[in-house]
């Protein structure tokens, strides 16, 4: 294909704008955001039309002739728009909707792991309520603490790691009995909860071929510490250190080639990113949770770190074929500060007017926006998740030095962030 090509980048959050400064960093792409934010809108033409509006996203991606969509979310690969988009003959960066039931259902997910004999924690399905708590008490008398998964996608809010037996069994009557998730709480998962250290491990697919990125690793808690509830993610940084050359290895061997194997043989090549959650002890790794589309926060620590073209990446697994590009890591590390909203991730609140965003950020630092949009002259928060501030360096340490400096000069009112992004590494 010609060097110069028409995108349409679905999704509106960091990881959108990530990939969209990728595309169009190395060549001169036409880039088309859907619904994309204020910072995207530098980069390209927005349109609002909303990542789950699959029918809108085929006409648009039809009307603007486009060469290729990224798909940034969960939702509309396990909604169909690759397929959809297929049927239109547009080539698209993700799963078919079969391939994307790896995220869509943590059953399927959990029993295929059983099928290909990939390495994962002991698991049980249920969707009655009274089985499932009966499974939980005889667990937790044996010694086994549990992690209670609702089925389906809840952005975030479908895990319940259970501090003791009442609170798994709480979980399981909100989830099962109350449908506070909705239809994707009525089927849950109960698995062993795994000691060791968490890691974010993507390949990039073309159905049987697998480029492995950088490892990184996120932090999900809102506080320092690791302290307060689950969020989206308040950062990230690469490489991760857990992952050795030797984890690296095994995972490949282990968990990435067959998964690439048996997706195949069940009738659904998976093709676009393959985002393993793995939990390491002791060296050895098992998986956590498959998800189908890139990481948020941990693209903002991918992107600066790969040594090789991402058009030709993404596009090749579109493709269904890599071809001859090859792709490698750059040496130094890449750090990710996330700044969130005045309660986040409850009850965050929005706009707040942004202020500092026109100092043009020092070498290798890019300001990702996230949930921002213009407002007149002003750009306001939109979102809980409102900015990540990347950096990438020489070292470790003055990556994560530049993300925090510039961290410091924006500001917007009840703005808050973690300050030990990368602990883990320092520890080392």
């Amino acid at each position: 294909m010609s060097s110069h090509a028409r995108i349409l980048v679905v999704g509106g959050g960091a990881r959108e704008h990530a990939l969209g400064h990728a595309l169009g960093h190395a060549r001169a792409h036409d880039l088309v955001f859907a619904p994309g934010n204020a910072g995207t809108a530098a980069l390209g033409r927005n349109v609002d039309v909303a990542a789950t509006d699959v029918a809108g996203l085929v006409e648009l991606a039809v009307r603007e002739k486009v060469d290729l969509v990224v798909v940034g979310p969960e939702a509309p690969l396990t909604l169909g728009l690759v397929d959809a988009l297929d049927a239109k003959g547009i080539r698209a960066f993700g799963p078919s909707q079969a391939a994307a039931k790896l995220e869509g259902s943590k059953a399927f997910m959990k029993e295929f792991l059983g099928r290909h004999g990939i390495p994962t924690a002991a698991f049980a399905v249920f969707d009655d309520a009274e089985r499932a708590k009966a499974y939980a008490r005889a667990s937790w008398a044996k010694g086994t603490p549990l992690v209670v998964k609702a089925d389906g996608l809840c952005a975030g809010k479908g895990v319940v790691v259970a501090s003791s037996v009442e609170e798994a069994c709480e979980a399981i009557d909100r989830m099962i009995t109350a449908r506070d998730l909705g239809d994707a709480g009525s089927v849950v998962v109960l698995e062993e909860l795994l000691p060791g250290e968490e890691a974010s491990f993507h390949v990039v697919c073309d159905g049987t071929r697998a480029v492995a990125l950088v490892a990184a690793q996120d932090h999900k808690r809102v506080f320092d510490g690791d302290r307060g509830p689950n969020t989206g993610g308040m950062g990230a940084y690469a490489p991760a250190p857990v992952v050795t050359q030797a984890v690296h290895d095994e995972v490949m061997r282990t968990v990435v080639e067959p998964t690439l194997r048996g997706m195949a043989s069940e009738g659904a090549p998976f093709r676009g990113v393959l985002f393993v959650g793995l939990m390491i002890e002791a060296g050895r790794p098992r998986v956590l949770e498959f998800n189908v589309r890139f990481g948020d926060p941990e693209t903002t620590v991918l992107v600066p770190m790969l040594d090789g073209d991402w058009f030709a990446l993404l596009d090749g697994a579109a493709r269904g074929n890599f071809g001859d590009s090859s792709f490698g890591t750059k040496k130094g590390a890449a750090l990710a500060v996330v700044m969130a909203s005045e309660g986040y991730p409850a009850k965050p609140t929005t706009g707040d007017v942004i202020e500092g965003l026109d100092a043009a950020p020092p070498a290798g630092v890019s300001v990702f926006h996230a949930g921002t949009k213009k407002k007149g002259d002003d750009v306001v928060t939109s979102g809980g998740r409102v900015l990540t501030i990347s950096a990438y360096a020489p070292s470790f340490e003055e990556a994560r030095a530049a993300a925090y400096d510039t961290t410091s000069r924006i500001r917007f009112r009840g703005e808050h962030h973690r300050t030990d992004i990368g602990h883990r590494a320092m520890k080392r």
